[in-house]
Parts: C-alpha cells; structure tokens; sequence
C-alpha cells in the first residue's frame, strides 16, 4: 500500500549514525495489548528509501507523555553527537555523557528546549527533561562541526528508517496518523503525515519534494 502526503516537502537526507539507548517503565494500555508488527517503508519523491527518517504513529486514546523517569541518552564521541537523530517522547529525559577525552559545551537554541551544558567531561549530573513536542537542534560550543537533533513526538510509538527506509512498529487494530520527519524539513515542521489502517500489508510513506 503505497500512501501519498498532502502536502510537499523536501526529503533529501544524508545519512546520520544512528544509536538511541532508551530506558524507563513502560505501561501499556488494553488497545495495544493486541498490537502487531506493522512495517513501513519511507522513500523519496523517486521511490528511494530515506535513511533516518523519524516515523511517529499516533494511536486514539493513548497515552501522549512518557512515563515519570523515561531516560534517553545522547552521548559525545570523537567529537561528535551519538546518536545524532534521538527520537523521544514527550516528557523524556535525557542525559548527555561525554565519552571524549576533551571538554563539550552542549547547548539548544530552539523553542521546543533551549537550555545549556558548559564545559564539562563525564556524565552531567542532571538530565535535560523535553516536556513538549517538537524538534531541538543541538550544537557544541567549541566543536562546530557538530551537530545533532531531538525530535520530541506526543507517543510512544516512534523510530529511525534504516539503510532500506524499513521501520517496524507494533501497533494496535485499527486506523491511525503516521507523520514522517527528517533534518531537511527543519525543526518547524511538525513533518509530513498520512492516515492509514493495519492489516493491510507494508506501508510505503513517499515524501514528495516540492
């Protein structure tokens, strides 16, 4: 089943390591105790498949916000962010380690989280809660180079495309929004999104370019 947006976006990616580590109590609710893997495919406006994209299903009725104490973490190695795309839901902490042998100055100017790490080595000893959806872009003071994103998503079910554009997601019966982000959209966006039904097969999401 192949699904065309709305709208026109750019979907011109390059690839991003990709390394989330995410932890925390999960509770889930009697709708998605009958959840089943549901396979998508997100591809370019030439039916090439996008690598990194985030993919977000938003399912009626549950919950929007992580529960109290989810931990994510965006660590710092050879001088660059790892991950660099973190997919989150709202409410997620997330911590910053920096596994470097020199010093980082981690900072966010963007609206969804602004805030700032000064320099430091070893694992700061708060985390940096996203209490609302939306998108960070992350620099470091004295590394330019490098850069990093935390795309904020009012669910639980989230993820990267692989190399292919495969994500898999367990979702419950039924009809349900996908929405599809990547850097090249910008963190305004809120990213290009699609109605679907599970059941039917593989999902091709086609980010068509303007």
């Amino acid at each position: 089943m192949s699904l065309t947006p709305p709208s026109f976006m750019r979907a011109f990616l390059r690839p991003h390591a990709i390394s989330p580590a995410i932890t925390g109590a999960c509770f889930l609710s009697p709708l998605l105790a009958l959840a089943a893997p549901q396979v998508f495919v997100v591809t370019d406006g030439a039916g090439q498949p996008v690598r990194a994209a985030a993919l977000s299903v938003f399912v009626h009725g549950a919950p929007a916000a992580a529960p109290p104490g989810t931990l994510a973490v965006m660590g710092q190695r050879n001088k660059s962010f790892d991950p660099s795309i973190l997919v989150i839901q709202t409410g997620t902490q997330v911590s910053f380690p920096n596994f470097d042998t020199v010093r980082h100055h981690v900072y966010s100017f963007s609206p969804t989280r602004p805030f700032e790490i000064k320099l430091y080595s070893g694992t700061p000893a708060q985390p940096v809660l996203f209490d609302k959806p939306g998108t960070a872009t992350l620099g470091c003071n004295i590394h330019d180079r490098m850069l990093a994103f935390i795309h904020v998503v009012d669910t639980a079910h989230f993820g990267l495309s692989n190399p292919e554009g495969h994500v898999t997601l367990d979702l419950p019966v039924g009809e349900h929004l996908a929405r599809v982000w990547t850097p090249a959209m910008g963190e305004k966006s809120a990213g290009q999104a699609w109605r679907f039904s599970t059941g039917r097969g593989t999902v091709t999401l086609k980010l068509v370019p303007p």
